[in-house]
């Protein structure tokens, strides 16, 4: 995979001129590729639900793709912001069911 192109600050990664904000890159390696594989599986989820046209898989793929952005620092409080013990325990919480559904 090549290098992708990022902001001068770091913060995005831009994809055919839009900007996506990137992944924190205080996470340890290890964990960042365990969610990554977990956002892609809930990611193809939310495909197969839509080509089967389940509503319900639907919803719960998109609030597994959600709760892996959550806890890549990809959404929710940015990650470059001072701490903000709310949004802290949000990511907390959106890192533990993102890993709970990666690995049962």
């Amino acid at each position: 995979m090549s290098e992708e192109e990022r902001t001068p600050d770091g913060r995005y990664i831009v994809v055919d001129g839009r900007r996506w904000r990137a992944t924190d890159p205080s996470l340890p390696d290890e964990l960042a590729t365990e969610l990554r594989h977990a956002l892609m599986s809930a990611r193809r989820a939310v495909g197969a639900a839509r080509r089967t046209g389940d509503e319900d898989a639907e919803r719960t793929a998109r609030d597994a793709v959600h709760d892996a952005k959550v806890a890549l620092g990809e959404r929710g409080h940015p990650w470059w912001e001072p701490p903000d013990p709310d949004a802290d325990r949000a990511r907390a919480e959106a890192t533990e069911r993102t890993l709970t559904r990666h690995r049962s």
